[in-house]
């Protein structure tokens, strides 16, 4: 039943979603013929051509170039030359690093020809984060120097400090690499372990990638790469250290960045390549004549590693799981899409992205370049890397929290009879390695669809198991390939939750955003998104405030009580005609009218409460108060100014009158 069914809920006239179907694209996407999907090669041009033949069946209207279903995306393809020599060089003593073997990389200048000879400098894990106290370049200069690092970021779990056991964007190695160009550096390197990267050194080995051009004036080092352990171990034996060591080093709080006393010689020989890849795009028109300027977007990516290293004898790197399985899901959904009746109001489009694995290439040049204004993109679905291993029973969409998608995502779980779980890999930062990460930061409210560690008729473990086997022995190598015993029957539970959601959103008022505070909430400000949905959410943050407030003075707790006030000098509370200034005055205030020898508290309610904004910082808040005493009652009105800060909204100006 599972097998191919789109629930034929009431008012859906979509035909029937197959896992059969999937199955079979994964087959032809996956297959040796497509020779791994590298960008710019005939395995591109299969898979793409198929890709747009499919939309085009499903009867998707092109919104490409000229009319077809195709978005040109220019890349260079940049491919450092093995011939390319490192040296550590300390005095008398030289270390040569094998190209490949020992260090790989690329160029981020886009030249032939880089060279660099300079002091290596140390800097932990390479992360500037002010709001967590955090600073490994701290009083160190390394404009014109190579600095060495790890990946990941420092261990914690407090979702406060760091996102607790979820990396965070400073975890990345894209961060890494950003920070140290802004940082003037003119090389970096990180030294690899499984334990950072989660993942074993042959991902990071290849010597091939692509980028975007770059804009004139935007920072960029000589050479951006990764050390083996053993080189590392090599290196950092010159200055008397360890990996391990260091690594301990990098993460204990007030870490201090070093010089390791010598230098690196670079002389790194590339191919720079001028190519254009393609991503694909198709449209399903909505049914509002208003709202259909507006759209959903699913996206997957469909290119892979091309042809490559042999590992066990095979060089074609097949990509099956990582990502024809997303292809053939974007697909299916595509057709059943196309297939629905009433057709929601918003449009869909169904973007499949190039140069997902050489750095989300594909998704931002979308970005820059989108084929509907993003600030009309309502939502980005995205799917990337999915395990064909049974009917699963729960599902994992992380960030969607962060979002004011997050009612509805949790309405169209429990449709789908689906448990949300917690992204078990978060610790690996998979948010921030796919291409929803691109429209997120973009401002697009956006995030990954995937199948839980909950599968229908497994025992517990098996789908974990899974996973690390396939982190471990497939994932970016000639192994992930097709297998007899996947079970694509889930592909269907998955494809009718994100219909259900997506279709709601479609339909909805207005249009989602990002919670306030939450760090892609100004990228979507600037889009002009600021919504009356996002008063709502204000007011019902102001409310809770009082709401504590009320709570605590009822439990006879005046600490809590000035929980809800600016603990600062410039607070000012009115009683009638008498003022009292600051933080602790105030609370001296409330003790002695309150907590002296024969007082009460008694008990407070707030009634006729209206709550206005006076901007993005300030709120006016005016209502009635009542103090039920044990032998009277007080009652009168009450005006209060309150200022949203980081840990949330606090009041600033209290004016009372019985």
């Amino acid at each position: 039943m599972l097998a191919s069914a789109f629930a034929g809920a009431k008012g859906d006239s979509a035909s029937e979603l197959s896992a059969e179907r999937i199955k079979a694209h994964v087959a032809y996407l996956a297959s040796d013929r497509l020779e791994g999907r590298g960008p710019g090669s005939r395995g591109e041009l299969l898979a793409t051509e198929y890709i747009a033949g499919e939309l085009k069946k499903a009867g998707l209207k092109p919104i490409g170039e000229r009319g077809t279903y195709f978005q040109p995306v220019p890349l260079l393809r940049i491919v450092t030359s093995p011939k390319s020599t490192l040296q550590a060089i300390k005095g008398k003593t030289t270390i040569d690093i094998p190209c490949e073997k020992g260090f790989s990389g690329r160029s981020q200048t886009q030249k032939e020809i880089e060279e660099f000879d300079a002091e290596v400098v140390f800097v932990g894990h390479g992360i500037t984060a002010p709001e967590f106290g955090w600073d490994d370049y701290k009083n160190v200069d390394v404009k014109g120097k190579v600095v060495v690092l790890f990946t990941n970021e420092p261990p914690s779990d407090d979702p406060k400090f760091f996102g607790g056991k979820a990396l965070t964007y400073y975890g990345r190695w894209t961060f890494k690499f950003e920070e140290a160009a802004r940082r003037g550096a003119k090389a970096c390197f990180i030294i690899h372990t499984h334990q950072t990267a989660g993942y074993p050194y042959s991902v990071v080995r290849p010597l091939v990638g692509a980028q975007l051009k770059r804009d004139a004036g935007q920072p960029a080092l000589a050479f951006a790469g990764w050390l083996s352990q053993a080189a590392g171990e090599k290196l950092l034996s010159l200055a008397g250290r360890t990996v391990e060591g260091a690594l301990q080093e990098a993460d204990t709080k007030g870490f201090k960045a070093y010089s390791l006393g010598f230098n690196l010689k670079g002389n790194i020989s590339s191919r720079v390549e001028r190519i254009v890849s393609n991503n694909v795009v198709g449209m399903v028109e909505g049914s509002d004549p208003a709202l259909k300027s507006e759209a959903v977007v699913f996206t997957a990516h469909w290119d892979h590693l091309g042809v490559g290293r042999a590992v066990l004898g095979d060089t074609i790197y097949n990509g099956a799981a990582d990502n024809a399985t997303g292809c053939a899901l974007l697909i299916e959904l595509a057709r059943a899409w196309s297939a629905l009746s009433p057709r929601p109001k918003r449009s869909a489009l169904f973007l499949s992205v190039t140069a997902e694995e050489k750095g989300l290439l594909g998704s931002k040049y979308y970005t820059r370049k989108p084929l509907v204004p993003l600030g009309k993109t309502a939502l980005n679905l995205n799917f990337d890397m999915i395990l064909p291993l049974g009917v699963p029973e729960s599902v994992v969409v992380t960030g969607a929290e962060r979002t004011t998608v997050w009612p509805t995502v949790k309405a169209a779980a429990a449709k789908n009879h689906l448990e949300i779980e917690a992204d078990q890999r978060a610790h690996l930062g998979v948010f921030y390695r796919s291409d929803h990460f691109s429209m997120a930061q973009a401002g697009v409210p956006a995030f990954s669809v995937a199948a839980g560690m909950k599968i229908k008729g497994k025992p517990e473990g098996f789908a974990r198991k899974a996973h690390k086997e396939f982190n471990d022995k497939a994932y970016h190598s000639p192994q992930d390939e097709l297998k007899s015993e996947w079970d694509f029957s889930g592909f269907v539970v998955l494809a009718r939750f994100a219909l259900d959601l997506a279709r709601d959103v479609a339909n909805a008022d207005r249009l989602p955003t990002w919670n306030p505070r939450d760090e892609f909430r100004p990228a979507r400000d600037k889009l002009g998104l600021r919504q009356a949905q996002d008063a709502d959410q204000e007011k019902k943050s102001v409310q809770t405030l009082l709401n504590d407030q009320v709570t605590a003075w009822n439990k006879g707790d005046l600490p809590g009580f000035m929980k809800g006030y600016w603990e600062s000098d410039q607070l000012t509370f009115f009683s009638g005609s008498t003022r009292t200034s600051g933080w602790k005055s105030t609370l001296e205030r409330y003790r002695k009218k309150y907590q002296s020898e024969g007082n009460e508290m008694g008990r407070l309610s707030f009634k006729e409460l209206s709550i206005d904004f006076l901007g993005p910082e300030h709120a006016l808040v005016r209502g009635r108060f009542l103090l039920q005493l044990k032998d009277a009652k007080a009652t009168g009105l009450f005006t209060l100014i309150l200022r949203r800060t980081p840990s949330g909204w606090l009041i600033i100006h209290d004016h009372t009158s019985s």
